[in-house]
């Protein structure tokens, strides 16, 4: 199988970060769609993509995709699919399944047909009635849209915002991926500040200093590929040593995360310590009303509170207006602010100069983005 079709998944509004990360790991041949980026590579792509990218939700390999109007055309098109080539005798194999205005809607009997297709097909290769299923996992996926079956196996597991290091979770918070997708849209630089005034749990901070090192994301955790057959060990081994080699362990990095709430700041500093990156992050208990830098330039990427909750209202506008007060100080940097809050730009007293949807979770935010001036090119590395 030297020429595989997969696809990286990504929550609505960052498919386009994900598409650029895939280009910068060698992807150039890629369809970007809503929640996915369809891209090709070898087995090899498997371990890499895993590992490196930074936004996506899963990296799914696309075993085939038709037109199904009915049940038996489902089940005799996923039949002639070649599962018997992936899946193994003692494999595990759940299928999963969603269906979005197509004439098959009810899920749970998709689902049924397309698991029984499959034990059909292996049946014919394994010369067996019944398969245990203990050894590795394969989740299977069938996704229904407009009468179009797209059959996918999922080869990370977990989601890939699983990163290893938070163990531990305060109250609302931003996925791991979604943080990183807010950090590279600001394109962001590493010789630059970066400061989060609302650090929470820590997540902003430590991605932009993984970010900032190039450690992969992927390094500290396992994949379901990992143990399927197709994918020679030594593959797996390389992409590591690779991800090993281009790390920038005593990069100096200048991220600094700040919150008023001392146990997120104790949940930060154990995140920070858990991702390895405790001496790259700057973290202090401190009201957004005392944030100043010596720095002339900088950029300020933050998650504040969106005032979800009745009886927030008053708090949130007086926080809002606080933060742009506080913010205009700082009046040679970028800010960019994710928040589902309607009203963000009226009370933070400045129209962004540019916004961009996106959801966190299932809640819909504009990502607010306040451009400051470009440091001057000659003091750039030094002086800013």
């Amino acid at each position: 199988m030297s020429k595989l079709e997969l696809i990286a998944t990504s929550a609505f509004g960052i498919e386009a970060v994900t598409a650029r990360e895939l280009k910068k790991l060698g992807y150039l041949e890629q369809k970007v769609e809503n929640g996915k980026v369809t891209f090709s590579g070898d087995e090899s792509a498997i371990c890499r993509t895993n590992l490196w990218l930074r936004t996506a939700d899963r990296v799914l390999l696309k075993m085939g995709e038709f037109k199904a109007l009915s049940f038996e055309e489902l089940f005799e098109k996923t039949k002639e699919l070649p599962w018997d080539e992936i899946i193994p005798a003692d494999a595990e194999f759940p299928v999963e399944g969603k269906s979005i205005d197509s004439k098959l809607f009810s899920v749970p009997d998709c689902q049924a047909i397309v698991k029984k297709a499959i034990v059909e097909k292996l049946k014919q290769r394994y010369k067996c009635q019944w398969f245990e299923e203990n050894g590795p996992r394969y989740r299977i996926e069938v996704a229904l849209l407009k009468d179009i079956a797209t059959l996918t196996i999922d080869t990370s597991g977990a989601g890939l915002h699983k990163r290893g290091y938070r163990k531990l979770v305060g109250g609302a918070p931003l996925k791991e991926t979604m943080a990183c997708a807010m950090i590279l849209i600001s394109h962001w630089n590493r010789d630059r500040v970066l400061w989060d005034p609302f650090c929470g749990s820590g997540t902003i901070p430590i991605e932009a200093a993984l970010i900032g090192r190039n450690i992969a994301p992927g390094l500290g955790r396992e994949f379901d590929s990992e143990n399927w057959g197709i994918i020679n060990s030594d593959l797996w081994d390389q992409a590591r040593d690779e991800a090993y080699d281009l790390m920038e362990e005593d990069r100096e990095l200048r991220i600094h995360g700040s919150d008023i709430d001392e146990e997120a700041m104790s949940l930060a500093r154990y995140h920070a310590k858990k991702a390895g990156v405790e001496d790259a992050i700057h973290l202090q208990r401190m009201p957004v009303s005392d944030i100043s830098s010596r720095y002339k330039y900088g950029v300020i990427i933050c998650n504040p509170p969106y005032g979800e909750r009745l009886g927030e209202k008053e708090y949130i506008d007086k926080l809002y207006r606080e933060m742009g007060t506080v913010f205009k100080r700082l009046d040679s940097w970028s800010y960019y602010v994710i928040t589902s809050n309607p009203e963000f730009e009226k009370l933070f007293g400045r129209r962004a100069d540019k916004k961009r949807k996106l959801y966190n979770g299932r809640l819909l935010c504009n990502y607010y983005q306040f451009f400051g001036p470009p440091p001057p090119k000659l003091i750039y590395k030094n002086s800013e």
